[in-house]
């Protein structure tokens, strides 16, 4: 469990795939990873599987891969950095499972004040259980649904910290990001659904 609260950018260093499916060497400014730690890595929850200085390493499944953008990532990108959750922590940011749901593509950038606001398209899925004012998490950041422009369109608000701290600062109009859907949205659209299908004659 997570909280969409980026605390490390990392950088690939190292991409290795075959027919099992993709590794990625991450570095990282880490001073205490564990092997078989959790870890988001722009928002997906992943597995540390060897250590080294100031690097680690996790292992991205088939099915995953069919869910995710990590296909496409090359040596150098950065990417966003998320420890799980300790008990007792502080809860920041929003429930987040490290779970992606889709792939959305940003359509829109503009800069109003000290905010950016980014225009996504998003799965129809990951659409119908975003609210203005709900939760979504983007690479792994829990952000806020400022609007919905479009019906498959959502638009979050990034302050400065934000765009300082994560990825979403150097985001370009084209490029993909990793969604999580609000989790609660999620059941209760769930519920929903099996209720309508029970109810049918």
């Amino acid at each position: 469990m997570f909280t969409g609260l980026v605390t490390h950018r990392g950088t690939i260093r190292q991409v290795d795939r075959d027919e099992r499916g993709l590794e990625l060497t991450i570095g990282a400014a880490f001073e205490d990873l564990r092997m078989g730690e959790s870890i988001a890595v722009d928002g997906a929850c992943l597995t540390v599987t060897s250590l080294g200085a100031h690097e680690f390493r996790v292992h991205i499944v088939r099915s995953s891969l069919d869910r995710t953008g990590f296909g496409e990532y090359q040596v150098g990108k950065s990417v966003n950095l998320e420890r799980a959750l300790q008990v007792g922590d502080r809860l920041g940011g929003h429930m987040v499972q490290g779970h992606v749901d889709g792939i959305g593509m940003i359509t829109g950038l503009e800069v109003l004040e000290d905010a950016l606001l980014i225009d996504i398209d998003v799965p129809l899925d990951v659409a119908q259980v975003s609210m203005p004012l709900g939760s979504v998490t983007v690479d792994g950041v829990s952000l806020t649904v400022n609007a919905r422009p479009d019906e498959t369109v959502i638009q979050v608000s990034i302050i400065p910290h934000t765009r300082e701290q994560t990825t979403l600062g150097d985001r370009k109009v084209g490029d993909r990001v990793h969604l999580e859907a609000d989790v609660i949205g999620k059941y209760v659209q769930h519920l929903m659904n099996e209720g309508r299908r029970a109810a049918a004659p």
